[in-house]
Protein backbone atom coordinates (compact mmCIF):
# COMPACT_ATOMS: atom_id res chain seq x y z
CA UNK A 1 0.00 0.00 0.00
CA UNK A 2 1.39 3.48 -1.26
CA UNK A 3 1.19 6.58 1.11
CA UNK A 4 -1.20 7.76 -1.08
CA UNK A 5 -3.98 4.73 -0.78
CA UNK A 6 -3.04 4.71 2.91
CA UNK A 7 -3.90 8.34 2.64
CA UNK A 8 -6.73 7.70 0.85
CA UNK A 9 -8.12 5.00 3.65
CA UNK A 10 -7.48 7.01 6.01
CA UNK A 11 -9.27 10.42 4.96
CA UNK A 12 -12.71 8.48 3.68
CA UNK A 13 -12.96 6.96 7.60
CA UNK A 14 -12.45 10.33 9.04
CA UNK A 15 -15.12 11.85 6.66
CA UNK A 16 -17.57 8.79 7.06
CA UNK A 17 -17.45 9.26 10.50
CA UNK A 18 -17.57 13.07 10.84
CA UNK A 19 -20.57 12.84 8.99
CA UNK A 20 -22.02 10.23 10.88
CA UNK A 21 -21.55 12.27 13.75
CA UNK A 22 -22.74 15.38 12.07
CA UNK A 23 -25.72 13.85 11.07
CA UNK A 24 -26.54 12.30 14.79
CA UNK A 25 -25.96 15.68 16.51
CA UNK A 26 -28.78 17.23 13.81
CA UNK A 27 -31.30 14.40 14.70
CA UNK A 28 -30.86 13.82 18.23
CA UNK A 29 -33.35 15.02 20.44
CA UNK A 30 -32.24 17.16 23.44
CA UNK A 31 -32.28 20.34 25.13
CA UNK A 32 -28.81 21.71 23.63
CA UNK A 33 -30.07 22.21 19.54
CA UNK A 34 -28.10 24.92 19.01
CA UNK A 35 -25.09 23.97 20.41
CA UNK A 36 -25.72 20.28 18.29
CA UNK A 37 -26.55 22.19 14.85
CA UNK A 38 -23.44 24.26 15.14
CA UNK A 39 -21.22 21.81 15.65
CA UNK A 40 -22.70 19.95 13.33
CA UNK A 41 -21.94 22.63 10.67
CA UNK A 42 -18.43 22.76 12.09
CA UNK A 43 -17.66 19.44 11.55
CA UNK A 44 -19.43 19.48 8.06
CA UNK A 45 -17.24 22.24 6.72
CA UNK A 46 -14.03 20.31 8.15
CA UNK A 47 -15.27 16.96 6.63
CA UNK A 48 -16.09 18.67 3.18
CA UNK A 49 -12.30 20.65 2.93
CA UNK A 50 -10.71 17.02 4.12
CA UNK A 51 -12.29 15.72 0.69
CA UNK A 52 -9.12 17.20 -0.89
CA UNK A 53 -7.15 14.15 0.21
CA UNK A 54 -9.53 11.43 -1.45
CA UNK A 55 -8.46 13.82 -4.76
CA UNK A 56 -5.36 12.53 -6.83
CA UNK A 57 -6.12 15.09 -9.63
CA UNK A 58 -8.13 17.99 -10.17
CA UNK A 59 -11.73 17.42 -10.66
CA UNK A 60 -11.78 19.26 -14.18
CA UNK A 61 -15.59 18.56 -14.77
CA UNK A 62 -16.30 19.76 -11.54
CA UNK A 63 -14.98 22.90 -11.34
CA UNK A 64 -17.53 25.10 -9.79
CA UNK A 65 -17.95 22.65 -6.98
CA UNK A 66 -14.48 22.13 -6.15
CA UNK A 67 -14.08 26.28 -5.68
CA UNK A 68 -16.78 26.66 -3.70
CA UNK A 69 -15.09 23.73 -1.29
CA UNK A 70 -12.47 26.42 -1.30
CA UNK A 71 -15.08 29.15 0.37
CA UNK A 72 -16.35 27.23 2.85
CA UNK A 73 -13.20 27.05 4.52
CA UNK A 74 -13.80 30.79 5.37
CA UNK A 75 -16.65 29.28 7.71
CA UNK A 76 -14.97 27.30 9.65
CA UNK A 77 -12.96 29.64 12.12
CA UNK A 78 -16.02 31.20 12.50
CA UNK A 79 -18.30 28.08 13.18
CA UNK A 80 -15.86 27.16 15.94
CA UNK A 81 -15.96 30.04 17.59
CA UNK A 82 -19.59 30.49 17.70
CA UNK A 83 -19.81 26.45 19.05
CA UNK A 84 -17.79 27.67 21.68
CA UNK A 85 -19.83 30.39 22.75
CA UNK A 86 -23.07 28.40 22.51
CA UNK A 87 -21.70 25.60 24.98
CA UNK A 88 -19.82 27.83 27.56
CA UNK A 89 -22.87 29.98 27.59
CA UNK A 90 -26.03 28.37 28.30
CA UNK A 91 -28.13 31.65 27.21
CA UNK A 92 -26.12 32.50 24.00
CA UNK A 93 -28.54 32.48 21.04
CA UNK A 94 -27.50 33.49 17.09
CA UNK A 95 -28.78 36.72 16.22
CA UNK A 96 -28.64 38.87 13.37
CA UNK A 97 -25.36 40.76 14.61
CA UNK A 98 -23.94 37.00 13.61
CA UNK A 99 -23.80 37.21 10.25
CA UNK A 100 -20.96 39.45 10.09
CA UNK A 101 -19.13 36.06 10.60
CA UNK A 102 -19.75 35.24 7.08
CA UNK A 103 -18.48 38.18 5.53
CA UNK A 104 -15.44 36.45 3.93
CA UNK A 105 -16.94 33.77 3.36
CA UNK A 106 -19.21 35.94 0.76
CA UNK A 107 -16.53 38.17 -0.47
CA UNK A 108 -14.60 34.93 -1.26
CA UNK A 109 -17.54 33.71 -3.42
CA UNK A 110 -17.94 36.99 -5.17
CA UNK A 111 -14.46 36.92 -6.43
CA UNK A 112 -14.71 33.45 -7.96
CA UNK A 113 -17.96 34.72 -9.24
CA UNK A 114 -15.98 36.90 -11.83
CA UNK A 115 -13.40 34.19 -12.77
CA UNK A 116 -14.97 30.61 -12.26
CA UNK A 117 -18.94 30.24 -11.72
CA UNK A 118 -19.90 31.95 -15.09
CA UNK A 119 -16.95 31.34 -17.17
CA UNK A 120 -16.45 28.55 -19.68
CA UNK A 121 -14.04 25.36 -18.68
CA UNK A 122 -11.06 26.93 -20.40
CA UNK A 123 -11.79 30.14 -18.77
CA UNK A 124 -11.91 28.22 -15.18
CA UNK A 125 -8.93 26.69 -15.30
CA UNK A 126 -7.05 29.98 -17.10
CA UNK A 127 -8.02 31.91 -13.90
CA UNK A 128 -7.32 28.89 -11.59
CA UNK A 129 -3.92 28.48 -12.89
CA UNK A 130 -3.07 32.37 -12.67
CA UNK A 131 -5.06 33.19 -9.11
CA UNK A 132 -2.44 32.10 -6.88
CA UNK A 133 -0.15 35.34 -7.88
CA UNK A 134 -2.31 37.32 -7.86
CA UNK A 135 -2.56 39.97 -4.92
CA UNK A 136 -6.33 39.61 -4.30
CA UNK A 137 -5.54 35.85 -4.17
CA UNK A 138 -2.66 36.61 -1.63
CA UNK A 139 -5.26 38.76 0.12
CA UNK A 140 -7.29 35.75 0.70
CA UNK A 141 -5.11 33.92 1.88
CA UNK A 142 -3.70 36.23 4.60
CA UNK A 143 -7.28 37.13 5.60
CA UNK A 144 -8.17 33.35 5.66
CA UNK A 145 -5.14 33.04 8.37
CA UNK A 146 -5.97 36.28 10.32
CA UNK A 147 -9.16 35.48 10.83
CA UNK A 148 -8.25 31.38 11.87
CA UNK A 149 -5.81 33.01 14.64
CA UNK A 150 -8.42 35.88 15.83
CA UNK A 151 -11.47 33.51 16.41
CA UNK A 152 -9.11 30.75 18.12
CA UNK A 153 -7.85 33.10 20.51
CA UNK A 154 -11.08 34.64 20.64
CA UNK A 155 -12.12 31.06 21.55
CA UNK A 156 -9.40 30.18 24.23
CA UNK A 157 -10.37 33.86 25.86
CA UNK A 158 -14.15 32.76 26.20
CA UNK A 159 -13.44 29.61 27.84
CA UNK A 160 -10.77 31.55 29.97
CA UNK A 161 -13.61 33.29 30.83
CA UNK A 162 -16.35 31.00 31.47
CA UNK A 163 -14.56 28.78 33.81
CA UNK A 164 -13.95 31.83 35.89
CA UNK A 165 -17.21 32.36 36.31
CA UNK A 166 -18.15 29.03 37.14
CA UNK A 167 -15.99 28.70 39.75
CA UNK A 168 -17.12 31.93 40.96
CA UNK A 169 -20.88 30.90 40.78
CA UNK A 170 -21.61 26.87 40.53
CA UNK A 171 -20.62 24.75 43.00
CA UNK A 172 -21.30 21.57 40.50
CA UNK A 173 -17.64 20.37 40.18
CA UNK A 174 -17.54 18.91 36.38
CA UNK A 175 -15.08 21.73 35.09
CA UNK A 176 -13.65 18.78 33.25
CA UNK A 177 -16.05 19.66 30.95
CA UNK A 178 -14.64 23.01 30.27
CA UNK A 179 -10.99 21.58 30.92
CA UNK A 180 -12.25 18.99 27.58
CA UNK A 181 -13.17 21.97 25.66
CA UNK A 182 -10.12 23.61 25.99
CA UNK A 183 -7.98 20.82 24.77
CA UNK A 184 -10.37 20.12 21.31
CA UNK A 185 -9.47 23.87 21.00
CA UNK A 186 -5.72 23.46 21.56
CA UNK A 187 -6.03 19.96 19.35
CA UNK A 188 -7.51 21.75 16.24
CA UNK A 189 -4.91 24.67 16.62
CA UNK A 190 -2.41 22.09 16.13
CA UNK A 191 -4.23 20.71 12.87
CA UNK A 192 -3.93 24.23 11.43
CA UNK A 193 -0.29 24.36 12.12
CA UNK A 194 0.04 21.49 10.23
CA UNK A 195 -1.38 23.49 7.22
CA UNK A 196 1.04 26.10 7.64
CA UNK A 197 3.39 23.43 7.59
CA UNK A 198 2.69 22.27 4.34
CA UNK A 199 1.87 25.90 2.97
CA UNK A 200 5.26 26.60 3.93
CA UNK A 201 6.85 23.40 2.12
CA UNK A 202 4.72 24.44 -1.31
CA UNK A 203 6.04 27.49 -0.87
CA UNK A 204 9.95 26.75 -0.85
CA UNK A 205 10.20 23.12 -2.30
CA UNK A 206 7.13 23.29 -4.38
CA UNK A 207 4.63 20.04 -4.68
CA UNK A 208 6.71 17.50 -4.50
CA UNK A 209 7.36 14.46 -2.45
CA UNK A 210 7.99 16.61 1.44
CA UNK A 211 4.73 17.87 0.65
CA UNK A 212 3.09 14.89 0.03
CA UNK A 213 4.18 13.25 3.07
CA UNK A 214 3.04 16.38 4.58
CA UNK A 215 -0.66 16.04 3.28
CA UNK A 216 -0.45 12.10 4.52
CA UNK A 217 0.04 13.58 7.91
CA UNK A 218 -2.69 16.17 7.57
CA UNK A 219 -4.92 13.61 6.18
CA UNK A 220 -3.62 11.42 9.62
CA UNK A 221 -3.98 14.04 11.88
CA UNK A 222 -7.85 15.11 10.53
CA UNK A 223 -8.83 11.44 11.50
CA UNK A 224 -7.11 11.53 14.65
CA UNK A 225 -8.97 14.35 15.73
CA UNK A 226 -11.86 13.48 14.96
CA UNK A 227 -11.72 9.99 17.14
CA UNK A 228 -10.22 11.18 19.63
CA UNK A 229 -12.99 14.30 19.99
CA UNK A 230 -15.82 11.96 20.16
CA UNK A 231 -13.73 9.83 22.55
CA UNK A 232 -13.95 13.45 24.85
CA UNK A 233 -17.42 13.71 23.84
CA UNK A 234 -18.26 10.04 24.98
CA UNK A 235 -16.33 10.76 28.64
CA UNK A 236 -17.85 14.32 28.87
CA UNK A 237 -21.75 13.65 28.05
CA UNK A 238 -22.24 17.20 29.92
CA UNK A 239 -19.80 19.16 27.45
CA UNK A 240 -22.84 21.15 26.29
CA UNK A 241 -23.22 22.41 29.59
CA UNK A 242 -22.82 26.23 30.05
CA UNK A 243 -23.29 29.20 32.14
CA UNK A 244 -24.72 32.50 32.10
CA UNK A 245 -23.17 35.07 29.86
CA UNK A 246 -24.89 38.01 31.64
CA UNK A 247 -22.64 36.82 34.75
CA UNK A 248 -18.85 39.05 35.29
CA UNK A 249 -15.87 37.61 36.61
CA UNK A 250 -15.56 39.62 40.23
CA UNK A 251 -12.65 41.34 39.73
CA UNK A 252 -14.19 42.60 36.62
CA UNK A 253 -17.08 43.94 38.71
CA UNK A 254 -14.72 45.57 41.83
CA UNK A 255 -12.51 48.25 40.91
CA UNK A 256 -8.70 46.95 41.00
CA UNK A 257 -8.41 49.57 44.10
CA UNK A 258 -10.73 47.40 46.28
CA UNK A 259 -9.16 44.66 45.74
CA UNK A 260 -6.15 44.59 48.54
CA UNK A 261 -9.26 46.33 51.13
CA UNK A 262 -9.45 43.93 54.23
CA UNK A 263 -12.56 42.91 56.01
CA UNK A 264 -13.65 45.52 58.27
CA UNK A 265 -16.47 44.08 61.29
CA UNK A 266 -19.32 44.15 58.88
CA UNK A 267 -18.08 41.91 56.54
CA UNK A 268 -16.66 40.06 59.59
CA UNK A 269 -19.98 39.36 60.81
CA UNK A 270 -21.15 38.46 57.50
CA UNK A 271 -18.90 36.02 57.26
CA UNK A 272 -19.55 34.19 60.61
CA UNK A 273 -23.30 34.72 59.48
CA UNK A 274 -22.54 33.09 56.08
CA UNK A 275 -20.55 30.09 57.88
CA UNK A 276 -23.33 29.63 60.49
CA UNK A 277 -26.13 29.22 57.93
CA UNK A 278 -23.95 26.39 55.68
CA UNK A 279 -23.43 24.52 59.25
CA UNK A 280 -26.87 24.90 60.11
CA UNK A 281 -28.99 24.81 57.31
CA UNK A 282 -26.76 23.26 55.00
CA UNK A 283 -27.37 24.10 51.57
CA UNK A 284 -24.55 22.59 50.38
CA UNK A 285 -25.93 19.75 50.14
CA UNK A 286 -27.98 20.49 47.29
CA UNK A 287 -25.63 19.65 44.17
CA UNK A 288 -26.87 22.34 41.91
CA UNK A 289 -26.33 24.67 43.89
CA UNK A 290 -25.73 28.55 42.54
CA UNK A 291 -24.48 31.66 43.90
CA UNK A 292 -27.87 33.18 43.08
CA UNK A 293 -29.86 30.26 45.05
CA UNK A 294 -27.42 30.73 47.79
CA UNK A 295 -28.05 34.50 47.84
CA UNK A 296 -32.11 34.41 47.93
CA UNK A 297 -31.43 31.89 50.79
CA UNK A 298 -28.66 34.38 53.27
CA UNK A 299 -31.00 38.12 51.81
CA UNK A 300 -27.68 38.84 50.89
CA UNK A 301 -27.42 40.30 47.17
CA UNK A 302 -25.27 38.20 44.42
CA UNK A 303 -22.75 40.89 43.55
CA UNK A 304 -22.46 41.38 47.57
CA UNK A 305 -22.00 37.62 48.35
CA UNK A 306 -20.07 37.10 45.44
CA UNK A 307 -17.54 39.82 46.81
CA UNK A 308 -17.63 38.41 50.14
CA UNK A 309 -16.60 34.78 48.89
CA UNK A 310 -13.86 35.44 46.42
CA UNK A 311 -12.55 38.75 47.51
CA UNK A 312 -12.58 38.98 51.37
CA UNK A 313 -12.43 35.07 51.69
CA UNK A 314 -10.28 35.20 48.68
CA UNK A 315 -12.19 31.53 47.66
CA UNK A 316 -14.20 30.93 44.82
CA UNK A 317 -17.53 30.33 45.49
CA UNK A 318 -16.98 26.77 43.76
CA UNK A 319 -14.13 26.12 46.58
CA UNK A 320 -16.08 27.49 49.34
CA UNK A 321 -19.44 25.37 48.60
CA UNK A 322 -17.17 22.07 48.35
CA UNK A 323 -15.00 22.60 51.27
CA UNK A 324 -18.43 22.00 53.40
CA UNK A 325 -19.48 19.05 51.41
CA UNK A 326 -15.88 17.61 52.18
CA UNK A 327 -16.19 17.87 55.62
CA UNK A 328 -20.02 16.34 55.37
CA UNK A 329 -18.19 13.48 54.15
CA UNK A 330 -15.56 12.94 56.27
CA UNK A 331 -18.23 13.13 59.03
CA UNK A 332 -20.06 9.92 57.37
CA UNK A 333 -16.70 8.43 56.47
CA UNK A 334 -15.76 8.31 60.36
CA UNK A 335 -18.74 7.50 61.55
CA UNK A 336 -18.99 3.45 62.55
CA UNK A 337 -22.75 3.46 62.35
CA UNK A 338 -22.57 4.75 58.27
CA UNK A 339 -19.77 2.42 56.98
CA UNK A 340 -22.32 0.03 55.22
CA UNK A 341 -22.43 3.25 52.76
CA UNK A 342 -20.71 2.96 49.92
CA UNK A 343 -18.24 6.13 49.01
CA UNK A 344 -20.54 6.42 45.76
CA UNK A 345 -23.41 6.81 47.82
CA UNK A 346 -21.94 9.40 50.12
CA UNK A 347 -20.57 11.63 47.43
CA UNK A 348 -24.33 11.73 46.05
CA UNK A 349 -25.37 12.13 49.91
CA UNK A 350 -23.25 15.63 50.26
CA UNK A 351 -24.09 17.31 47.04
CA UNK A 352 -21.37 16.03 44.76
CA UNK A 353 -22.91 14.23 41.31
CA UNK A 354 -19.09 12.78 39.73
CA UNK A 355 -16.97 10.14 41.81
CA UNK A 356 -14.06 11.72 40.01
CA UNK A 357 -14.64 15.13 40.94
CA UNK A 358 -15.28 14.11 44.83
CA UNK A 359 -12.38 11.62 44.60
CA UNK A 360 -9.99 14.86 43.54
CA UNK A 361 -11.83 17.36 46.11
CA UNK A 362 -11.51 15.20 48.62
CA UNK A 363 -7.64 14.84 48.42
CA UNK A 364 -6.96 18.29 47.56
CA UNK A 365 -9.04 19.04 50.99
CA UNK A 366 -7.66 16.25 52.92
CA UNK A 367 -4.39 14.97 50.76
CA UNK A 368 -6.10 11.60 51.16
CA UNK A 369 -8.72 9.27 49.15
CA UNK A 370 -11.82 8.70 50.86
CA UNK A 371 -10.94 5.21 51.06
CA UNK A 372 -7.70 5.43 52.67
CA UNK A 373 -9.34 8.05 55.23
CA UNK A 374 -11.79 6.16 55.92
CA UNK A 375 -9.70 2.78 57.05
CA UNK A 376 -7.74 5.29 58.60
CA UNK A 377 -10.37 6.69 60.82
CA UNK A 378 -11.98 3.55 61.19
Amino acid sequence: MDKYSFLEITAFIGIFLVFFLALFLLTVKTKYRLANCLLAFFLFTNAVDAIKFLMREFPVDYINLEAFRWSINYLVPASFYLYVLSICFSNFRLKPKHLWHIIPFVAFNLYLMSGIYFEDRAAKVSFINAMNQTSIMQFFYFLFEFLFQVYFIASFLVIRKSKTVYLENYTNPNISTLNALYKITILYYLLHFIVLIRWLVTFIFGWGEIRAWIVTLDGFAFLFCTCWYLFTALNNPELFRGVNSDLRPITGAIPKQKLSIPADDEKNKQIEFLKDFMLEKEPHLDSSLTIQDLSEQVKIPVKDLSTLINLYMDKHFFDFVNEYRIEKAMQILKDSSQKELTVLEILYQVGFNSKSSFNTSFKKYTGKTPTDFRKEAL
